[in-house]
């Protein structure tokens, strides 16, 4: 692994890390908001000490512009081209590969693949899509998978963070489609290190030069810190008690919430 240099860019997950569904976690929005100067936000602090900021999320519960406009609903100051989602870089493959997805992602995601052709389908696309995840649309799934169709998963989590508690997410349906079809899923989305990278492109900014917070400790944590990354691992989320353990380097530094992060990284890193 390359050696450390001088911190560039700050990655940070969203849902769990920031907020949860349509509740911010507690401090968030004023952790955003601090600086060396009180009052002035962070973002624009790291701005001018030449430090990037990048919200990076796998969700597939709704669009790129549905989620930035929760997002302002809840009080954080977050610009459209600060965020890079797996459902970008889903698109961004199935346009790479001229394929025909048939979507199995929630109806909310669907403005993100506009233009894209879903007619007499020869590829699969899935996403979390609690609505379609019943026996005769995974049955589709399956007999276009046996045909030769290439099965993209925009990510494989295990399960996220609800209001109500912690859900399944799409990995164990994902899992279920290879297992049935004995193929191999391409994942787009966190903790593969193209995504990650692709986060990057275009600030020239190297993976040792950046950190990720996140409350996922494989997804966002490991995957980071498997491409060159620092790790920063909040408890708030889906994390559960022990998860720093579960990797192998563990997290560069596991902390209470995303304003704890945020204080380490204006303490110890600029």
């Amino acid at each position: 692994m390359a050696a450390r240099r001088a911190l560039k860019a700050v990655l940070v997950d969203l849902n769990g890390t920031l907020h949860i569904e349509d509740a911010a976690v507690p401090g968030a929005q004023e952790a955003l908001k601090r600086q060396a100067i009180l009052q002035v936000q962070l973002t624009n602090m790291l701005r001018g000490t030449s430090v990037l900021v990048r919200f990076v999320t796998n969700t597939t519960k709704e669009s790129k512009q549905d989620l930035l406009e929760r997002l302002k609903k809840l009080e954080f100051d977050i610009s459209e081209d600060e965020i890079f989602t797996s459902l970008t870089a889903a698109r961004n493959l199935v346009e790479q590969k001229q394929v025909r997805p048939m979507l199995l992602v929630d109806d909310r995601a669907l403005p993100d693949f506009k233009g894209i052709q879903t007619s007499d389908p020869n590829a699969v696309v899935i996403g979390l899509a609690p609505e379609h995840f019943h026996y005769q649309i995974l049955n589709q799934a399956f007999r276009l998978l046996l045909d030769g169709a290439p099965l993209i998963a925009i990510h494989k989590a295990r399960y996220y963070k609800r209001k109500d508690g912690l859900a399944l997410g799409p990995g164990p349906f994902v899992t279920a489609l290879e297992y049935a079809t004995d193929t191999k899923a391409t994942v787009v989305g966190k903790p593969e290190k193209t995504f990650f990278l692709e986060a990057l492109r275009g600030t020239g900014y190297e993976p040792e030069e950046a950190i990720m917070i996140g409350d996922d400790c494989r997804d966002d944590v490991g995957g980071a810190q498997n491409v060159g990354m620092l790790g920063i691992l909040v408890k708030t989320g889906k994390y559960r008690a022990a998860d720093e353990e579960k990797i192998n380097p563990p997290p560069y530094l596991t902390c209470e919430s995303f304003p704890h992060a945020v204080d380490h990284i204006l303490q110890h890193l600029l």
